[in-house]
């Protein structure tokens, strides 16, 4: 790949997810103070001492936000991969085996997709213990839906070209179909949305968290924190708007970065064979 050819717009988003990852992975090393320590007045402005000022309990805003980007990250990319490993699996099978599997599948992915998103996930998590893994698996399996769709769209599309219909002459089992013809030729479309699920799991996650029943305190979350300040908009103070700058900037750059994949597998190709 010649970097030259990389767009301005792929750079910023690269540099914009880099940034956010080095923070998520370098946060208790980089932040100036702890997660959760009290350092000054209540919703000090930003200075010297705090560069984004303080929260509502007088913690350093920039040490909350890059200790909430690991929160945010970690939980909305293993939501995003739990999601696409069962989507895509029952997808492709659904499209491969076809019959009474593909209706059965499809109709119970039906049934999951006609309940509201956020009143399913409310109504599990206000029920079930607040565990972190447990709000894992169910954003990961209300995104599983629309992954399933998708998944099985574009196999219905793959499984009918001359490739697939070789490698049954051939004699290849289903699994094979599924990850050596198919999975390869599906990924352009897939890689796209696996960037707006992981966009939406953020999202997603940043909601739960404003309504209570995402990440709890005192651990940090960038929709936590907006929550925690959202009073503060009544009196000019920007603390709230800060973690929601970092929530819309990681999406943007995550899009970005998309959009210039698309463009460079935006085609299908060819069965990969026996290789």
């Amino acid at each position: 790949m010649n970097l030259r050819t990389i767009p301005a717009s792929a750079w910023i988003g690269w540099i914009g997810i880099l940034l956010a990852l080095a923070c998520a992975i370098f946060g208790p090393w980089i932040a100036p103070y702890g997660e959760t320590d009290v350092v000054g007045a209540v919703w000090l402005p930003a200075g010297a001492d705090f560069l984004l000022g303080t929260d509502n309990l007088g913690r350093d805003l920039l040490s909350r936000l890059i200790y909430g980007s690991r929160t945010t990250i970690f939980v909305a990319l293993a939501a995003s991969i739990l999601a696409f490993s069962l989507g895509m699996v029952l997808g492709f099978t659904a499209a491969v085996v076809g019959g009474v599997v593909d209706q059965f599948l499809s109709r119970c992915n039906d049934l999951m997709m006609a309940i509201p998103t956020l009143i399913f996930a409310l109504v599990v998590l206000a029920v079930l213990p607040q565990n972190l893994w447990i709000l894992i698996g169910v954003m990961a399996m209300l995104d599983s839906t629309r992954v399933f769709r998708i998944g099985r769209a574009v196999a219905l599309d793959v499984a009918v070209m001359d490739f697939v219909e070789a490698a049954r002459l051939r004699g290849e089992g289903r699994r094979w179909i599924i990850f050596r013809e198919i999975l390869p030729n599906t990924l352009s479309p897939l890689l796209a949305e696996f960037g707006l699920r992981f966009v939406f799991s953020i999202l997603f996650l940043s909601t739960l968290s404003f309504l209570g029943l995402g990440i709890q305190p005192p651990a940090a979350d960038w929709g936590g924190m907006v929550k925690d300040n959202k009073d503060g908009i009544l009196f000019g103070v920007p603390a709230a708007l800060i973690p929601g700058v970092a929530i819309a900037g990681l999406a943007v750059c995550v899009n970005l970065v998309v959009d210039w994949l698309m463009k460079r597998s935006s085609s299908l190709r060819g069965g990969r064979g026996d290789g």
